[in-house]
């Protein structure tokens, strides 16, 4: 489809929760924790497809120890649609963690399921250590109690797009990160 024949109309935004800017200055100060605490180490940050990507290459780009780069891809199954749903690993990582310390970078920490799943994963392939940095960290709605220990933003409930977080794959490019409409996310 030509650039002519794409809607120009901007997605359904009831407000920007952060901004480009504080986006990016926010990323430096993670990389700065990071850098402390692994520095002297390899370290190997692991992204979780597709979401993390766009805060997985920034965070990366800001972090001065060497990093190596891996990525894995997870499905839910739900036979409710308000129910937790079972989630399986749809696509592994293509090098073994063990005798790596490992960052599993995510986009955002809902309510744990997931992110349990995936630590009890990974930990069974004997890493050097294993820890969790994500970009959103929407605690209000977590279920398990599970150990973040890097994170940009506490976000309140609510559906938001951008910077990687998408509405039906779309608005995943935005710059910044915004609160949806609530009627555009039902």
């Amino acid at each position: 489809m030509s650039r002519e024949g794409m809607s120009k109309d901007p997605p359904a935004i009831e407000r920007i929760l952060f901004t480009e800017e504080q986006i990016a200055q926010r990323i430096h100060e993670v990389a700065a924790e990071i850098d402390e605490r692994y520095r002297g180490k390899p370290l190997k940050l692991v992204g979780v497809l597709k979401g993390s990507v766009f805060f997985l290459t920034a965070l990366a780009r800001q972090i001065q120890i060497p990093v190596k780069i891996d990525f894995l891809a997870i499905s839910t199954f739900s036979n409710k649609s308000s129910a937790p749903g079972i989630v399986r690993i749809a696509k592994d990582l293509d090098e073994p963690i063990e005798n790596e310390d490992v960052l599993l970078v995510e986009d955002i920490v809902d309510t744990g399921l997931t992110l349990r799943y995936l630590l009890q994963a990974l930990s069974s392939r004997g890493p050097n250590s294993l820890a969790v940095c994500t970009f959103l960290d929407r605690n209000s709605r977590r279920l398990v109690q599970i150990p973040v220990e890097f994170r940009c933003f506490e976000i309140p409930d609510r559906f938001v797009i951008g910077f990687g977080l998408d509405h039906n794959q779309l608005y995943r490019n935005l710059s910044y990160v915004a609160v949806m409409k609530p009627d555009k996310n039902a």
